[in-house]
């Protein structure tokens, strides 16, 4: 059978999805880390046209018709297999919090994508998910860990987007501090200056060396690695609040960063790190600040996942 006739098979696709927190402080563009907060859709094939519905994160915001950022995901994957459905429902349960820097908008696209390789029952190919996703994106970073799971790290090729996946150490785990308000990522990535001086580039690439090996293998440099000359303090100005957070986690020797373009506040945690109260045997930091939400966050190990069959 071939991909078309599987597309209007009926057969209806669940799709789960993680957030993602991109940069994790020097990485910029190019590191990820997929989180144990989720999005999941059902996609039900009939009919002539798109259904739409959403509950959680963006409901009555968000476009209910073709202009849906996973409905335009899911026809770009299947145009990329040679497939098409003239109407199916979507129903989205959003979980991530959207314009916050967990990757809500890459979840989407590689959910809408995934849910394109279940329609038409063909095996899920990450690297293809990753690169038709980056095409949609425009950048890298969150697709790939949404995609692969775990640590990635993502790079272009001329136009195409590609990543890998590294296992993250046994026990990392992450807390996120949530704001009310939103950033957009335009607005953050219009903040940055065409140019660093070369002894801060010099020393974001020493410390994305090193991230990689705090979070592959010595958490213990965790709040060393994750140090930031490129991006972070220049988008002061959108998040104010979350940049004095970052510092003062920062400075009780918490490894705080910003989580993708802001203005989520991500600390990364493992039992071996020493505790950042000496009086104290938690590894995990506080409570949010008033008129924030906080999440305790594992390290989702294998990315976006399809199941198809009774949507119920």
């Amino acid at each position: 059978m071939n991909a078309a006739s599987e597309a209007a098979s009926g057969a209806a696709v669940r799709v789960r999805v993680p957030a993602t927190s991109a940069n994790l402080g020097p990485g910029f563009d190019a590191f990820g880390l997929a989180l144990s907060l989720y999005d999941e859709l059902t996609v039900t094939p009939g009919g002539s046209g798109v259904t739409v519905e959403v509950d959680g994160a963006g409901a009555g915001e968000v476009a209910l018709d073709e202009s849906h950022l996973v409905v335009r995901a899911i026809r770009a994957g299947l145009e990329s297999l040679g497939a098409s459905i003239p109407g199916f429902t979507l129903r989205c349960q959003n979980r991530i919090p959207h314009g916050r820097g967990l990757g809500s908008s890459s979840a989407a696209i590689v959910g809408g994508i995934a849910a394109a390789y279940g329609l038409t029952g063909t095996p899920l190919d990450r690297d293809r998910v990753v690169a038709l996703a980056h095409d949609l994106e425009g950048h890298p970073d969150n697709v790939a860990a949404a995609a692969l799971g775990g640590f990635t790290i993502a790079w272009t090729e001329g136009p195409a987007g590609r990543a890998i996946r590294l296992e993250p150490v046994e026990g990392l785990a992450a807390v996120a501090y949530v704001p009310d308000t939103r950033v957009l990522t335009k607005e953050a990535r219009g903040l940055l200056p065409s140019a660093v001086p070369h002894a801060d580039a010099a020393a974001n690439a020493g410390r994305s060396a090193l991230l990689v090996a705090a979070l592959t293998a010595r958490p213990e440099l965790l709040l060393t690695a994750t140090e930031d000359r490129l991006h972070q303090d220049y988008r002061e100005p959108a998040m104010p609040e979350s940049l004095a957070l970052v510092r003062k986690l920062r400075g009780i020797g918490l490894p705080a960063i910003i989580s993708g373009a802001g203005p989520t506040v991500l600390v990364l945690t493992h039992p071996t790190r020493p505790s950042a109260d000496p009086g104290s045997t938690t590894q995990i930091p506080g409570p949010a600040p008033d008129g924030w939400s906080r999440y305790e966050l594992e390290i989702d190990p294998v990315g976006v996942q399809v199941w198809s069959g009774d949507a119920s």
